[in-house]
């Protein structure tokens, strides 16, 4: 249901820039439309949020672009959904690479995994209104 919303959303964020979304099913656009497509989904610039795991690995992300807009629209808090989802994401790798068993890791990160199921839960209900309730005719805006 999340996934859907997220489609809804960011293909009526793209469509209000004359930009056709991205399908399996579709040609290819030429490559300049790719890229404009790319920059209008993801973002552009230095990315502004940035998150460094046990492991090493640093994952960094926009906070504009379409499937920001989404996030912010569905978690409610778009920072805060992706430090919690990287790190509950990574923390099978964060305990192979600590030498750790995955509830020693899971016990390290409460707080972490707690923000994280709220934040989906508010998704979920966010998701449900939203693909229960169609936009009026004409206004592609969730």
């Amino acid at each position: 249901m999340i996934k859907a919303a997220t489609r809804s959303l960011t293909d009526a964020c793209l469509a209000r820039q004359g930009l056709t979304p991205p399908r399996p099913d579709r040609s290819a656009p030429p490559d300049a439309v790719q890229r404009r497509i790319d920059a209008a989904l993801f973002g552009t610039g230095p990315a502004e949020l940035s998150v460094a795991l046990p492991t090493g690995y640093v994952v960094r992300a926009h906070t504009d672009g379409c499937l920001a807009a989404a996030q912010r629209h569905l978690y409610g808090d778009q920072p805060r959904w992706f430090q919690v989802s990287v790190i509950v994401n990574n923390l099978k790798p964060e305990a192979a690479h600590a030498h750790r068993s995955l509830g020693e890791v899971r016990a390290q990160h409460r707080t972490e995994i707690a923000d994280w199921r709220r934040l989906r839960e508010h998704a979920l209900a966010t998701a449900t209104t939203l693909l229960d309730t169609p936009p009026p005719t004409g206004d592609t805006r969730p």
